[in-house]
C-alpha cells in the first residue's frame, strides 16, 4: 500500500488515470478477465501437479489445486508484478519489481509450508510472463513521454493501492479485472494533455 501511494502522487492528470481506472476496470468486468487469468492458472497447474505430487495430508486435492491456483494468480498475474515489470522496461526503475521479490520470497514460504516444494516452480511461468511483457513494453517506450509516464505509475499505484487493501482484508477489489486500466491510461493521458486540456 505504501508503493501504492508513493506512485499515486506522481500523478499529472487525475482524471484521465480515473478514466483509465473506471473503463479499464468495467471492460475488465464485462470480458471476464480474472477468470481468463483464472483458466490460464489452471493450465499451468497440471503439468507443475504432475513434477510434484499433492503430498499433504491436511489438504484434499481439490484444496491443494485450489490453493496452488490462488499462488499461480498472485505470483503471475498480480497488478504490482505487471506494473513493476512495465515500468522497469519504460524507465529502468526496478523500484518495485526488487520490493514485489522481496515479498513474494516470503510469500512463496508461507505457502510452501502446505503445499511443498511445487511453489518453486511457479517461478518458471512467471519469469517467462513478466519477460514477454517486458519486451513488449520496449516497443511501446518510444511513443511515450514524462507526462504519461507519470500517469502510468500513478495507475500502476491505484491498483497497488488496492491490492494492499485485498491482502489486508479490508476490501475485496477485483484486481484482475482492472489490469486492462494499465493498457488505456497512457493513450487517456496522451489524449487528456493534448486534445482536452487545451479546451479548457
Amino acid at each position: 500500500m505504501g508503493m501504492g501511494i508513493n506512485a499515486i502522487i506522481q500523478m499529472k492528470n487525475m482524471p484521465a488515470v480515473i478514466f483509465a481506472v473506471v473503463l479499464g476496470t468495467g471492460i475488465g468486468l464485462l470480458i471476464h478477465f480474472g477468470r481468463w487469468i483464472d483458466r490460464g492458472a489452471v493450465l499451468m497447474e497440471r503439468p507443475i501437479s504432475k513434477f510434484f505430487p499433492h503430498k499433504n495430508n491436511t489438504l484434499s486435492d481439490t484444496e491443494f489445486i485450489s490453493a496452488l491456483v490462488t499462488v499461480i494468480v498472485l505470483f503471475c498475474a498480480g497488478g504490482t508484478g505487471i506494473y513493476g515489470t512495465l515500468d522497469a522496461s519504460m524507465t529502468g526503475n526496478n523500484t518495485i519489481l526488487i520490493s514485489k521479490s522481496i515479498l513474494d520470497f516470503f510469500t512463496a514460504a508461507i505457502f510452501a509450508c502446505n503445499l511443498g516444494p511445487v511453489v518453486s516452480t511457479i517461478a518458471i511461468p512467471q519469469f517467462i510472463i513478466f519477460y514477454i511483457i517486458f519486451l513488449l513494453a520496449k516497443l511501446i517506450f518510444p511513443l511515450t513521454n514524462p507526462t504519461m509516464l507519470a500517469d502510468f505509475k500513478a495507475c500502476g499505484g491505484l491498483l497497488m493501492l488496492a491490492t494492499g487493501f485485498r491482502i489486508a482484508k479490508i476490501r475485496e477489489f477485483p484486481i484482475a479485472d482492472m489490469i486492462p486500466a494499465m493498457i488505456l491510461v497512457m493513450p487517456l493521458s496522451w489524449l487528456w494533455t493534448t486534445m482536452i486540456m487545451p479546451l479548457l
